[in-house]
């Protein structure tokens, strides 16, 4: 079992805010050594301020490969090697009817959510089979509404459904080597791109309402359950949601 003290090295992209910088505060509660990326340096500096223990920022895009290579062969070459990645970076396009919205659009979002993360897992997995000890764990951020979707969300939606297909097939692939690779579904955390919910959000029935939130650090304390359970036991799908936001039955 990881036990706080040891040396754990976790990269987290898109760490400069939201659940990202909540999930490296956390993770600097309980001795990780953090290495935190996104594509703005100004934000990740200044999470990287309040952490205690050792800690990196990088800016990358990880929608481009040479750029993650460059990020975990960084994160070795600092701290000897990788224990956990938690592929947290994702955007949304505008929430338009599909035949408004452009081509630009849909692939901006399916090379962060999805190429993104295949891409930081594909490196992960090069330096976990490798390191020694070897092994370690994945931790995908997915979305309720991979399962329920939102109005007008279809490259959000999209891609998030697919992340759930990749985090299965790295699970399977990843058992000989203990790599251990598990998604978090979020619904409705505090953030700032979630902020509009507490002021009126469209529904599928063509209204706008207020929405029910929860805590970013809930969602924190999920990661840090994940991420210190042994390298052999898995939680392959996680869903946590603000209890009353209209996502079970119908609202």
């Amino acid at each position: 079992m990881n036990l706080p003290g040891e040396n754990r090295v976790a990269v987290i992209t898109g760490g400069g805010t939201g659940v990202g910088a909540a999930a490296a505060q956390a993770l600097d509660t309980r001795g990780w050594t953090t290495v935190i990326c996104g594509r703005r340096l100004e934000p990740l500096e200044e999470v990287a301020a309040g952490l205690k223990n050792s800690n990196l920022s990088l800016a990358v895009d990880i929608s481009e490969p040479t750029a993650v290579d460059e990020l975990f062969k960084s994160t070795v070459e600092a701290f000897g090697r990788v224990d956990l990645l938690f592929n947290n970076a994702g955007i949304g396009a505008p929430p338009v009817p599909i035949n408004d919205l452009s081509v630009e659009s849909w692939r901006d979002v399916v090379d962060i959510n999805l190429t993104g993360t295949w891409l930081c897992s594909r490196a992960a997995f090069d330096y976990m089979k490798r390191q020694t000890p070897a092994g370690g764990r994945i931790i995908n951020n997915g979305s309720v509404s991979a399962q329920t979707p939102r109005p007008f969300s279809s490259p959000y939606t999209a891609t998030k459904h697919a992340v759930t297909g990749l985090t299965k097939a790295l699970a399977l692939e990843g058992r000989e080597h203990g790599i251990t690779v598990g998604q978090i579904d979020i619904g409705n955390a505090l953030t700032p791109l979630t902020r509009q919910m507490t002021q009126g959000v469209l529904q599928a029935d063509g209204t706008t309402r207020e929405e029910a939130t929860m805590s970013v650090s809930n969602v924190a304390e999920a990661i840090i359950f994940l991420a210190e359970l042994p390298n052999d036991v898995n939680v392959p799908q996680m869903t946590i949601m603000a209890n009353e936001m209209p996502l079970i039955g119908r609202g």
